[in-house]
């Protein structure tokens, strides 16, 4: 598995591991039942402490990604496929609202957003 850790992020590093680690859920790239690296490897590996794995592991846990067995180790869990979807549309909306906010500052109007939204997905209707 590999995770990036950005110490330039403003982002806590838990909350990186956490997330990258349900992209790769979401992805697909970890699939239901797969074990996930104990959080002393995990944070062996990415040189980190191991309550800052644990605390990423136990969003996961909470966000309904991972299941963790005392003595056994934290596994995928299925996935909902609503929520997945929920997840994707909440990136979405992030990404859009990031981009309305530059829009805003340059500028750039609705229909020229529209334009460039139509021009980034291939003219294609979503």
């Amino acid at each position: 598995m590999n995770i990036n850790i950005s110490n330039a992020s403003g982002e806590p590093i838990y909350l990186q591991i956490a997330n990258q680690i349900k992209t790769l859920i979401l992805e697909g790239k970890l699939k239901e039942g797969e074990a996930l690296p104990s959080m002393r490897i995990l944070a062996t590996e990415l040189r980190i402490s191991f309550m800052t794995t644990k605390r990423a592991y136990e969003e996961l846990e909470r966000d309904g990604f991972i299941e963790s067995y005392t003595g056994k180790g934290s596994f995928v869990k299925a996935q909902n496929i609503e929520l997945y979807r929920e997840e994707q549309i909440k990136r979405i909306e992030s990404l859009l609202i990031e981009a309305g906010d530059t829009a805003r500052k340059a500028g750039v109007t609705m229909e020229e957003l529209h334009e460039l939204l139509d021009l980034v997905n291939g003219g294609d209707q979503l």
